[in-house]
């Protein structure tokens, strides 16, 4: 039995990265996700191109959830005026509820964490701990080296051929979402 939609998780960067591309494509998926009614869980922080994301889902009427750790609310600067802010613990705690809050997730270009909750989301999905779609948007070919990377990794027998469609990756936001939510 399907359920609803309604909550999508999106890993992406406290930094902005070198491209004004990275940005904008935290902004789209903040839009797109409120003008969608999908309501948004990140990690709840207010830089990088996860604020920006944040605001836009919030300038456009959306639902957004932050999750932040204690130790990060002042380094990263928890986000003031989100629909829900969860502080937690640590980073396993914060992955954990992000997972438990969402139906699906999102992966956009980002930095070591970014990396570490991805691949976090994919290997729980493996281990059947949650069935949600995993994406990954391949903003300007940011992940074209990891996509190769993870081609090898099959290749040479590291990840199983039942598990390399764990991760629907794509260009283009609309197709990347319908695979996702459809």
């Amino acid at each position: 039995m399907l359920r609803a939609m309604s909550r999508i998780c999106v890993y992406c960067g406290s930094a902005d990265g070198t491209r004004p591309d990275y940005r904008a494509a935290a902004e789209r998926v903040g839009r797109t996700l409120a003008r969608r009614g999908l309501g948004l869980v990140y990690g709840g922080a207010s830089v990088g191109t996860m604020g920006a994301m944040a605001d836009a889902a919030l300038d456009a009427g959306g639902e957004v959830t932050g999750i932040i750790p204690r130790s990060l609310v002042d380094r990263e600067v928890a986000h003031p005026e989100l629909t829900e802010l969860h502080v937690v613990e640590g980073m396993h705690e914060r992955k954990a509820l992000m997972t438990a809050l969402s139906d699906a997730f999102l992966t956009l270009p980002g930095g070591h964490g970014t990396l570490d909750e991805l691949f976090e989301c994919v290997t729980w999905k493996q281990l059947g701990l949650h069935d949600g779609p995993i994406g990954l948007w391949n903003v300007a070919g940011y992940w074209d080296p990891l996509l190769a990377m993870l081609a090898r990794a099959g290749e040479e027998g590291f990840v199983r051929p039942a598990h390399r469609g764990l991760l629907i990756a794509g260009a283009d936001l609309d197709d990347l979402l319908a695979r996702l939510t459809g």
